[in-house]
């Protein structure tokens, strides 16, 4: 996807995830992030967007320390305040995104073709992913994400995530995962094994596996970061499913 998609989808996501959080009750308990009340997320989005922030328009060169970052997100706001808390900072994120230069150079954490597509394709999907948290607390199916956003949240959450050596997607026995986008290109071959998550990415509708997962991409989307309640969606699995829970075990991003 363009730089200029992903600040669309950054966009459109950040405004309905305020306005989610403007209509529901603040203390709604999160069912996709248990512990978590809506003021949890509205307010852990908005110090990452804070975060963000400063780290493009400042050209930070490494992460900032615990000190600064507090000060980055300056102090709690009251709930009455929250929500405009909110879109404040993610009005501030679209604009130090839109203004950073194309060779802009600054610390990311994933590997991407510039700082600039990095942190543009992470803020998209952090702000969808948590907009979607937010629609399930308000109790809404909320609006779907189109099959290229999707399919590149997955990407990103395969390929950049969870190949990393901190990621505890593992198996004492090598087993294997293939995810097939039925609405569009995406397919991934995953070998699940003592080792970080191998990730192939393959044209070929199918390949031996010890499961497939199949369906919208929209629904692996939701599925793979753990979105998606067992039981829903249009995904079909065929094969061994006690791997998918393994993967709900395992499949987290800190």
């Amino acid at each position: 996807m363009e730089i200029t998609a992903h600040l669309d989808a950054l966009r459109r996501e950040g405004t309905l995830l305020a306005d989610a959080a403007a209509r529901t009750d603040l203390t709604a308990p999160v069912p996709t992030c248990p512990r978590w009340q809506l003021r949890d997320l509205v307010l852990h989005t908005g110090q990452v967007h804070r975060w963000a922030t400063t780290t493009v328009r400042d050209r930070l060169p490494a992460p900032m320390d615990a000190e600064r970052q507090r000060a980055v997100w300056g102090p709690e706001p009251d709930d009455a305040d929250l929500v405009e808390w909110f879109r404040t900072g993610h009005a501030a994120l679209l604009d130090a995104l839109t203004a950073a230069p194309a060779d802009l150079d600054c610390w990311s954490f994933l590997p991407e073709s510039s700082p600039l597509a990095f942190w543009a394709r992470r803020q998209a999907h952090e702000t969808a992913v948590h907009r979607i948290d937010a629609d399930a607390a308000a109790g809404i199916e909320g609006p779907h994400t189109d099959p290229e956003f999707s399919q590149d949240g997955i990407d990103e959450l395969l390929v950049g995530f969870l190949t990393l050596g901190r990621s505890k997607v593992r198996s004492e026995r090598p087993r294997t995962l293939q995810v097939s986008a039925s609405d569009g290109p995406g397919r991934w071959l995953l070998t699940i094994g003592p080792q970080p998550l191998a990730v192939e990415r393959t044209e070929q509708a199918e390949r031996p596996a010890d499961l497939t997962l199949t369906g919208p991409a929209r629904d692996l989307y939701l599925l793979l970061w753990n979105r998606l309640p067992a039981g829903t969606g249009r995904v079909v699995g065929a094969g061994d499913e006690t791997l998918l829970d393994l993967w709900r075990e395992t499949a987290t991003i800190g």
